[in-house]
């Protein structure tokens, strides 16, 4: 028995990765396809398993959910957003759930049903909208900006409606007013006991744990930390999520926020799908095929009315039809909580079984449906309104930190002194970065001097992914280890395959492996010392200094290609500054001329210094006359600089 257990445990996950790669070739969210990996694998398929006996670890599958829900609930992004959030959000969860709660009840359910339902209707696929309009760049539009708002609200309501569903079973089919009150009491203690714990002991615990460098232990105190909270609020007859939840929202604000969200996320995905699988377990085909033109009313009725709930809502606070229309269709689906709320219901015997699947059912749909008309929703509110929106009503942004383009981002591994002197250079010259470092202490210091640090893992793909690596155009790792270096190294290339990566070693003792393993430029500190001193010691004893530079960039031209500081090397790269010496030959046209009259400016070049019988005048003086054999040292881009050279020598 044991033996065929484990054949249709592997079976499950077999058709689970089926239906994951069909379905994603199809523009459709993974939760349909392990909603389908259920309906197989169930009662109304195969019979391999029963949904009862996957809930209890399924279960661990939303505590986490909410766990990492929590870590991404930024109290200031609230604050920042509460007018939108706590005036349309509410308003649109209390007045969905109250007229489609009605409806329930008008329609036979009982009072504990409705009130179920209503809640179940009333929220929207976080996970789908978010992912949709971040990859369709609308989230800084005004509908992207109203859809998170309504989002952060239902979010946040998810935690009352934990509270309600174990006392709403507790009491019955009889709705007693004090026990509901004596249960919101019970639960705003828990939620100041939380965070009173969380802000003077979690982080004391985390700092400890994070001094450790251990990963093992990092990712062992996070499930504790989730499980013992699920734990307590569990004890005090709440839900396990909601304890998990003020966990996650208490560490979100903390400096560990990105790695323990990359710690948690392969745990929390895992489970997520087997719990959606006991979700499909749910789903009875006899009883879908019964109700059939129920579940397609029930649809249409309740995307109708979360559409126009939403839209109308959003025309009375003074919002243009076009914005209103198209939030209202990016909103209208039923949402994953919703398969939360329902699964609680039907364990704590709040729901027939008719009605889940029914439900069920409908959510399936929407899902389904809501890649497509949120991709479409702006031309659905465009032609149904017959009106061509400008760009300000529709693309009203959120102002960004600053106006630099994305090719300038760049992600430094590691804020030890190397790591500090690049990002000093980046901020001087306004491009933008990010930091990842494994010292707490050192990214507690440098978080409040308003530096972009993070505390995480750079060899991990997770945070890496969070940081948003794929988008930087350079990758710059600092890490004095050799080991943590290539296993950063790999993981960045995997990640970023046309991102530049430079590394920083101790010597170039591996510098051939570290370009196989796909480093764009090595740089090894102490052939890099060893030249910088040679440059010294030649200056020093009268060397010409473009006879010093074309030494150290020939000497730099067997290593380096594309990063060479001030000295550019074979493969030039147009987007640096560069050190060029210009000799002025009896022939050059510039000869004769004064410096002042050198159109420097339009030429888009520095005048550095100038050379003359063997000493060297920094800067050279307006009144100068240019003589043949003077040596020009220029600074600037590469092209600028044979535009230049051409002009100095040519005269055009």
């Amino acid at each position: 028995m044991e033996h065929n257990m484990f054949l249709h445990i592997l079976f499950m996950l077999v058709i689970a990765i089926i239906a994951i790669a069909f379905l994603g070739r199809l523009g459709l969210p993974a939760i349909l396809a392990y909603l389908l990996t259920g309906v197989i694998s169930g009662p109304s398929g195969l019979h391999w398993f029963s949904q009862h006996q996957v809930h209890y670890v399924a279960e661990l599958g939303v505590v986490l959910l909410m766990f990492t829900l929590g870590l991404e609930f930024s109290v200031p992004r609230l604050w920042a957003m509460r007018r939108t959030v706590f005036g349309v959000g509410s308003v649109q969860v209390l007045m969905t759930a109250l007229i489609t709660g009605a409806i329930a009840y008008l329609f036979g359910q009982n009072l504990i049903a409705s009130v179920v339902i209503g809640c179940a209707i009333a929220l929207s696929s976080t996970a789908i909208v978010l992912k949709l309009l971040n990859e369709l760049s609308w989230l800084r539009r005004r509908h992207g900006e109203l859809s998170v708002s309504v989002l952060l609200f239902q979010d946040l309501a998810v935690i009352p409606m934990l509270i309600l569903l174990p006392l709403l079973a507790s009491d019955g089919n009889q709705m007693s007013i004090n026990n509901i009150l004596y249960g919101l009491f019970t639960g705003i203690l828990a939620f100041i006991g939380l965070m009173s714990f969380g802000k003077w002991v979690l982080p004391r615990i985390f700092d400890e744990v994070a001094r450790s460098r251990s990963n093992e232990l990092f990712v062992l105190s996070t499930l504790v930390v989730a499980l013992v909270t699920g734990a307590f609020t569990q004890w005090l007859g709440l839900s396990m999520a909601l304890g998990a939840f003020i966990a996650g929202m208490l560490l979100g604000e903390s400096q560990y926020r990105r790695q323990l969200e990359a710690d948690i996320r392969p745990f929390r995905d895992l489970l997520m799908g087997l719990f959606f699988i006991s979700i499909g377990m749910l789903l009875d085909f006899e009883l879908v095929f019964h109700y059939w033109w129920q579940i397609l009313v029930v649809l249409i009725v309740a995307i109708t009315i979360k559409a126009a709930v939403i839209y109308t809502i959003l025309k009375l606070v003074g919002e243009h039809s076009n914005v209103a229309l198209s939030t209202a269709i990016s909103l209208a689906q039923v949402g994953e909580f919703s398969f939360v709320l329902l699964a609680l219901a039907v364990n704590y015997q709040l729901l027939d079984t008719e009605v889940s699947t029914i439900l069920v059912s409908v959510a399936v749909i929407s899902m389904s449906f809501a890649p497509w008309l949120i991709r479409h929703s702006v031309d659905i509110a465009k032609k149904f309104k017959g009106y061509q929106p400008s760009g300000e009503m529709l693309s009203q942004a959120i102002p960004l930190p600053n106006d630099s383009d994305n090719e300038d981002f760049v992600v430094i591994l590691g804020y030890g002194r190397v790591g500090q002197t690049i990002a000093r250079f980046l901020k001087t010259e306004a491009i933008n970065y990010i930091v990842l470092d494994l010292d707490p202490t050192r990214v507690a210091e440098s978080r409040g001097a308003g530096e972009p640090v993070y505390f995480g893992d750079a060899c991990k793909m997770g945070i890496l992914k969070r940081v948003g690596i794929r988008q930087a155009s350079m990758v710059v790792v600092t890490f004095a280890e050799e080991r943590q270096a290539e296993e950063a190294l790999a993981v960045s290339r995997k990640l970023a395959p046309n991102a530049k990566i430079l590394i920083r070693t101790r010597d170039d003792s591996n510098l051939s492996e570290f370009k196989e393993a796909g480093a764009t430029q090595v740089i090894p500190e102490s052939l890099e010392g060893s030249l910088m001193l040679v440059s010294q010691v030649l200056y020093k004893c009268g060397v010409p200094l473009p006879r010093i530079i074309k030494r150290l960039e020939s000497e730099r031209r067997n290593h380096y290609q594309y990063l060479h500081g001030f000295f550019s090397g074979s493969e030039t790269d147009f987007t640096l500054d560069s050190l060029h010496a210009v000799s002025l030959s009896a022939n050059a046209s510039s000869v004769g001329r004064k410096v002042v009259d050198i159109p420097w400016r339009d030429l888009d070049v520095e005048l550095r210094a100038i050379r003359r019988k063997g000493l060297e005048t920094e800067p050279a003086p307006d009144n100068w006359v240019l003589q043949r054999n003077d040596i020009l040292m220029l600074v600037g881009k590469s092209r600028s600089i044979e535009k230049a050279e051409e002009f100095l020598l040519q005269g055009h």
